[in-house]
């Protein structure tokens, strides 16, 4: 199959198994991430205390970790779910928002890495070169326009040799690579960056993906597909209306999305590595 049938296929899974997911995640977006794991047929568990990270975690398909409004309690409640994550066998999914901004957020991306063995990392060009060692300055939890100049095909390859995961860099165009496969996703709409938290959105649903026993490159790359997809779709629907409208079109279109409409509008440029 090639990567559209896969995550047509994937998405059907998604729905017929709703796999518990649980999201250790910032608390500007966690509403948003827990509506988008609904939508996409997944259930979203949210628990970041310390005292029941990991018990959740044990009874979850997927463990998604987002340094968004990083604090020192939830460090340490990412660090005992992650550890009973790989104890269980259970895929770990890191979104290192804002990552290269400060001091906190570096320390905390060094040692969740060091400690976790991650199946998926998701960010930005700003933040995946910073991951991968590559020269990187963030604007706030944006991509910096001095980082264009980074190629993202090597960011993502190199974060991905890094972590020994699949990485998927977001942006206009998406890039998905495990080191051996490599795709390119030209899907979704430029209003998408003037929501907040899409790019936190997009790792619950890749988290989802995985959760429903998708491989970590299909399941990343079927993750970001759905946000391109509900992105254009979004703007069909509301785009004209403004920002709050196609934030709400967006879950709308996700909640919809099935097999056809994956077949119909994803566009993958699978290349190879």
């Amino acid at each position: 199959m090639n990567m559209t049938e896969k995550a047509a296929a994937l998405l059907t899974e998604v729905r017929r198994r709703s796999p518990l997911i649980h999201n250790i995640t910032n608390y500007v977006t966690v509403n948003d991430c827990a509506n988008v794991t609904l939508a996409i047929g997944a259930s979203p568990i949210m628990a970041d205390d310390e005292k029941e990270a990991a018990d959740i975690t044990a009874i979850s398909a997927t463990l998604v970790l987002n340094i968004g409004t990083l604090n020192h309690r939830t460090i340490e409640s990412m660090i005992l779910a992650g550890e009973k994550a790989n104890e269980c066998g259970i895929p770990v999914v890191l979104d290192p928002v804002g990552a290269g901004a400060s001091l906190l957020r570096n320390d905390t991306v060094r040692e969740l890495t060091r400690q976790i063995r991650f199946s998926v990392i998701r960010g930005n060009l700003s933040e995946l070169s910073y991951v991968a060692g590559l020269p990187s300055s963030t604007k706030g939890v944006d991509s910096s326009d001095r980082d264009t100049g980074n190629d993202a095909v090597q960011a993502a390859r190199e974060a991905a040799a890094r972590l020994g995961c699949a990485a998927a860099l977001t942006g206009a165009v998406d890039v998905i690579t495990d080191g051996t496969e490599l795709v390119k996703i030209h899907n979704g709409h430029p209003m998408l960056s003037r929501v907040t938290g899409t790019g936190c959105m997009t790792t619950a649903l890749v988290g989802a993906f995985l959760g429903a026993g998708g491989d970590p490159f299909t399941a990343a790359a079927s993750g970001v597909a759905a946000m391109g997809i509900a992105g254009e779709l979004a703007f069909r629907e509301a785009g004209e209306k403004g920002t709050g409208s196609f934030h709400m079109a967006v879950i709308d279109a996700l909640s919809r999305l099935d097999e056809k409409t994956v077949k119909e509008m994803a566009r993958f440029e699978e290349t190879g590595n």
